[in-house]
């Protein structure tokens, strides 16, 4: 029977959306995503610059930057809302990794004072063979 970890419980809470919002966080963060979307406007000024059919977003790219804008414009909130979970789950594990060093510290103190125990307990028994061996 094992106990159910922080991390399962956190990951039982999420909604749909907070699991979505989280991919569309790491998606957006990473370099694969960089990489296409950089790719993705040299091609976009590429057919528009050179392009012999056509310019459908001629230069300065009002289209291109008005697809950016509103890309930025939904991206921000949803990873500020994976933010503000991530923030939330980093406090439980604060909270659980608090407790976890209170019960270490009882455990701790606990052996204390059964060490302390065995050692008086010891040295009494020494302390008698020691007036055994006098008499």
């Amino acid at each position: 029977m094992s106990k159910v970890t922080w991390h399962e419980k956190h990951a039982a809470n999420l909604k749909t959306g907070d699991r979505l919002a989280d991919s569309v966080a790491k998606g957006m963060g990473s370099w694969r995503f960089i990489i296409l979307q950089s790719v993705f406007v040299i091609i976009w000024m590429a057919l528009n610059v050179i392009g012999f059919i056509a310019h459908w977003d001629a230069y300065p790219f009002i289209l291109l930057n008005l697809i950016f804008s509103t890309q930025a414009a939904y991206a921000a909130p949803i990873i500020m809302m994976s933010q503000n979970r991530q923030n939330q789950r980093d406090r439980i594990q604060a909270q659980e990794d608090y407790q976890t060093n209170i019960e270490a510290k009882k455990e701790i103190e606990a052996l204390q004072i059964q060490i302390t125990n065995l050692e008086t307990t010891k040295l009494d028994k020494i302390i008698r063979m020691l007036e055994e061996m006098k008499k």
